[in-house]
């Protein structure tokens, strides 16, 4: 094609090409260098991550449900899902502990519903014991603030 420049100093492209009707090359994936993946260029790096990103969290979710349902007992894992429902931090840190034992061969068998129960005993615990005497709060005194004698004068 021929450029042929306008009077307003702009250029045009004269050429037969349409350029929206490009196609991405086609490269198979034994052609993609280490460290490379392929990617769709219409699907954006920010929506193609955010999609990837739900889908693995979705997939981690189901992997995580699928254990515990090997490791407790049906009456276990459904008082687990009603105290989710209440404490959900609690459930949550007791549904960690429960998959990384799993996960490392520590359960010993099943876990019913008693042993739940323990297990959370055992963690309020080491919670309330974590938490004595952490805040200590102190009210400045002044001289002229008693608050040992109060006179009732303002009745």
């Amino acid at each position: 094609g021929s450029t042929a420049q306008t009077p307003s100093n702009h250029i045009t492209c004269n050429n037969s090409t349409d350029h929206k009707s490009m196609e991405p090359a086609k490269i198979s994936p034994q052609d993609i260098p280490d460290g490379f993946k392929a990617q769709d260029p219409h699907n954006g790096a920010a929506g193609g991550d955010a999609a990837n990103a739900a889908a693995q969290k979705q997939a981690m979710e189901e992997q995580k449900q699928a254990v515990l349902q090997q490791a407790l007992t049906p009456d276990a894992l459904a008082r687990l899902n009603r105290i989710k429902l209440v404490k959900e931090a609690k459930a949550k840190a007791l549904e960690a502990s429960i998959v990384n034992m799993a996960m490392s061969g520590r359960l010993p068998g099943r876990i019913n519903e008693g042993k739940l129960i323990e297990m959370l005993e055992r963690g309020s615990a080491r919670e309330a014991q974590g938490n004595t005497g952490s805040i200590n709060i102190q009210r400045k005194k002044y001289a002229f603030d008693s608050d040992d004698e109060d006179d009732d004068d303002d009745v």
